[in-house]
């Protein structure tokens, strides 16, 4: 169960830091470390624009990310596709954890006062 007195918004910052950090930050660390691990496969997969090249340990990791005349866009759409999915996927466990935690509330007073 999670902490209702941390709040929420920081992991909205973390999780456009690197996909998954908000998740961890939440709480759910399975969840955030499969989001991470699909973000850093999507940034191999944009550094060495193949598999062969992704696994090659000889392969420069993020060098042709950093030359930004040889990146293009659809070089960038699926990584950045996956950061914004993970902000919407923080967003919406954030949500239902504030549903949750009103629509809890008010039930307690009414055990409470029965």
């Amino acid at each position: 169960m999670r902490d209702l007195s941390r709040p929420v918004w920081p992991a909205y910052p973390l999780s456009a830091l690197a996909a998954g950090l908000g998740h961890c930050y939440l709480g759910q660390w399975k969840r955030g470390g499969i989001w991470f691990v699909c973000y850093g496969l999507a940034l191999a997969f944009l550094s060495a624009r193949s598999l062969s090249g992704a696994l090659d340990p000889g392969a420069p990791f993020v060098v042709t990310a950093l030359q930004f005349d040889a990146v293009s866009y659809t070089d960038v759409a699926v990584p950045l596709a996956i950061l914004l999915i993970c902000l919407l996927d923080v967003y919406l466990i954030g949500l239902a954890e504030r549903t949750a935690a009103l629509s809890a509330g008010p039930d307690d007073r009414r055990s409470n006062s029965s």
